[in-house]
């Protein structure tokens, strides 16, 4: 058996693609490579970053209620490899520039993030291995 693969795609349910698609290709910086209804009754937009797959899935029963939280069973956040804290501080500024609010980059001995959240709340970060 070969080692464990890597991860082909994340996908996201989100309340609104007409909210969430103009953000996500506002931060990420390029159009989606898909944007589509399914045969499985939901809307999907995905975006290739790094040859991994971000899909935004608009479901038409999606409820906010309870509002997304890292700190129930599920997903806690998602992560984006920067090479290193200089380009972790050039998304700091790209972050400051779109008006998007986020936490700072914070150091710690396994490496750098700097958290933000998407219009739905769904934890993200930028994340810089240590030097």
């Amino acid at each position: 058996m070969n080692d464990f693969p890597g991860i082909g795609h994340v996908a996201l349910t989100v309340t609104s693609l007409a909210v969430s698609r103009p953000w996500y290709q506002l931060v990420i910086g390029a159009d989606p490579v898909l944007d589509e209804p399914t045969d499985g009754g939901f809307h999907h937009t995905v975006f290739s970053i790094g040859g991994t797959l971000l899909g935004l899935h608009e479901h038409p029963a999606t409820t906010t209620d309870p509002p997304f939280s890292e700190l129930r069973p599920g997903l806690d956040h998602v992560a984006f490899a920067c090479s290193d804290r200089q380009d972790l501080l050039q998304w700091q500024q790209r972050l400051d520039d779109l008006g998007i609010p986020h936490g700072g980059i914070v150091d710690a001995s396994y490496g750098s993030g700097l958290a933000f959240r998407d219009p739905d709340g769904i934890a993200l970060e930028l994340f810089a291995p240590p030097a």
